[in-house]
């Protein structure tokens, strides 16, 4: 399985971005990853919520493949320990043959027709959390997951 990360818009702290950076650095030690921001939709400040999120899931559709499996990053989402975080990445890359999309939505989330597409949604925190802050949060627990299934020093119980 390829795990990609995908981010709308792009990140705007430095500190944010060295952070995320460092763990982008050390997650193609376990399997094949990528992180991508796509750019912010142009005007967006001049929509409507409803048309943003219209725009948004209009560019995250085009570069989606039919046989990308996408997860969502989401308030609502199921939430799990980084133990079972762990143990549900292994299941999926023992069952996906292609690219895992985790998504992290714009500042208003996700439109409907990305529900309707997702095959599963995660909370990282039943806490609303910044979508530019998650980026960091989300990059740590997967290396944090894959760390976890190898057994490394990283997590302590």
């Amino acid at each position: 399985m390829k795990l990609s990360l995908w981010c709308i818009g792009k990140t705007n702290e430095s500190y944010l971005k060295e952070g995320i950076q460092q763990y982008c650095k050390k997650l193609p030690h376990y399997l094949p990853f990528e992180y991508i921001e796509w750019p912010d939709v142009k005007n967006r400040e001049k929509l409507s919520i409803d048309l943003l999120k219209k725009e948004e899931e209009k560019l995250i559709l085009s570069k989606l493949s039919t046989s990308d499996y996408l997860i969502l990053l989401d308030e609502q989402g199921e939430t799990m320990s980084s133990k079972g975080f762990a143990q549900y990445l292994q299941k999926k890359g023992n069952s996906i043959n292609g690219t895992c999309v985790l998504l992290i939505g714009g500042a208003y989330g996700f439109s409907e027709a990305l529900y309707q597409r997702a095959n599963g949604k995660i909370s990282l925190s039943p806490m609303t959390l910044s979508h530019q802050m998650v980026r960091l949060f989300a990059v740590e627990q997967l290396y944090r997951a894959y760390s976890i299934l190898r057994g490394e020093k990283y997590h302590h119980d």
